[in-house]
């Protein structure tokens, strides 16, 4: 079918920053390089700061600018409300968008707390039963070393899993002197490095798995408590953490450990997860994205080894949309893959991945992170029934 004889879904975005950018060019490469079967059409892009919102309009070609997420969601020319703006924003407009009969994509974590995860769940499943769908975006399950990853452990190659080792380190806060942002206070990001990437590693096993995690003990510190204002002057309360460390156990029996770190020097965006089974392991590390790494325990002990598995063949996930072999991606593939995924489930009527209910069991883990560091690491089971929590 030709483009022109396509469906499309028209999109409203909420945000212009850094995720902002990332999602309008996952957008707009969705239909340059793959053959969705409806094809996205990006109508308005919303945030306080018009002007900067004008900006982000004019370089990718978004139609219209508002300044109201409020008026974006009530437009009848959007079908799709992106949500890329904070975490203290995440559940009102989720909620409304789908109350109001809108898909919604909404970034990482889901939300701030449990509670506002399972409120933004049940309007999901609410709006489920009508038709209208949610997703969260772990778009790291997107990079295809990790979609990869996931399919080999789904088939067996790595047996009964024993071991699970998880990192995602950076480095961007280990000078005093960084300026405080909304992303180091409690009221608009919900936590710090926990729920920025440690969210990240935690959704990566769960998928990569299949299983869940059903314990934790863990440690978490704030290294510097103050920083500077940038309006204003003087020095303004960090109220998040730097570090979060944690062990786990999944739900088929196996041990794991987790580290989530913005103090790691020399660590831009590490992110690290090996499985260790009884017949082989997998490993990957973001810094060299387009490699998995795999061991077969099965193998004659002569010539046993990790093999290195270039990730660029067109029979690998998402790759036969791209460049021909050896030509490797990079993160921003990533939101054309999630993108690409969305479409392909709406136009089939299908719920997209990972679901907010996903999404929630995220919450629910990170909640017994911070809830066993607050009671000297004590063994906190992750409670999966709905309780309104924190």
């Amino acid at each position: 079918m030709a483009a022109r004889d396509r469906p499309v879904l028209r999109i409203g975005m909420v945000g212009y920053a850094f995720m902002g950018v990332a999602h309008s060019q996952g957008w707009r490469n969705s239909r340059s390089f793959f053959d969705p079967p409806i094809l996205p059409e990006l109508v308005a892009v919303c945030g306080r700061d018009t002007a900067k919102a004008r900006e982000l309009a004019r370089r990718f070609d978004w139609r219209d600018v508002e300044s109201d997420w409020r008026d974006l969601v009530a437009r009848e020319d959007i079908d799709v409300i992106d949500i890329c703006s904070p975490g203290d924003t995440h559940a009102e407009i989720a909620i409304a968008a789908l109350d109001a009969g809108k898909h919604v994509l909404c970034e990482k974590p889901l939300a701030n707390s449990v509670a506002e995860a399972e409120a933004m769940t049940e309007a999901a499943e609410r709006a489920g039963a009508r038709g209208v769908h949610a997703v969260v975006g772990f778009t790291y399950r997107r990079v295809p070393a990790v979609a990869l990853a996931a399919k080999w452990t789904r088939e067996g190659r790595v047996g009964q899993i024993r071991h699970v080792r998880a990192q995602y380190l950076q480095d961007w806060l280990t000078d005093a002197d960084t300026p405080l942002s909304w992303r180091l206070q409690r009221e608009r990001a919900g936590s710090g490095a926990l729920g920025d990437i440690g969210a990240h590693i935690v959704d990566m096993v769960q998928h990569v798995t299949g299983e869940t995690i059903t314990g934790v003990s863990a440690l978490m510190e704030t290294f510097v408590r103050e920083r500077p204002v940038a309006v204003g002057g003087g020095l303004g309360e960090v109220t998040v953490d730097d570090a979060a460390v944690f062990l786990g156990r999944l739900s088929g029996g196996a041990v794991a450990t987790f580290e989530a770190t913005r103090f790691a020097t020399g660590r831009k965006n590490a992110i690290r997860v090996e499985i260790n089974g009884t017949a082989g392991s997998i490993a990957f590390d973001f810094e060299d994205m387009n490699v998995l790494w795999f061991h077969d325990n099965t193998a004659d002990a002569a010539d046993a080894g990790f093999r290195r598995v270039l990730v660029t063949e067109p029979v690998h996930p998402y790759l036969e949309g791209w460049w021909p072999p050896g030509h490797g991606l990079g993160y921003e593939h990533a939101f054309t893959h999630q993108a690409v995924d969305l479409l392909d489930a709406l136009a089939h009527h299908r719920q997209p991945t990972p679901s907010f209910a996903e999404g929630l069991g995220v919450q629910r883990v990170l909640h017994a992170v911070e809830s066993s560091a607050a009671d000297d690491s004590r063994w906190t089971p992750i409670l999966r029934t709905r309780t309104g929590a924190r």
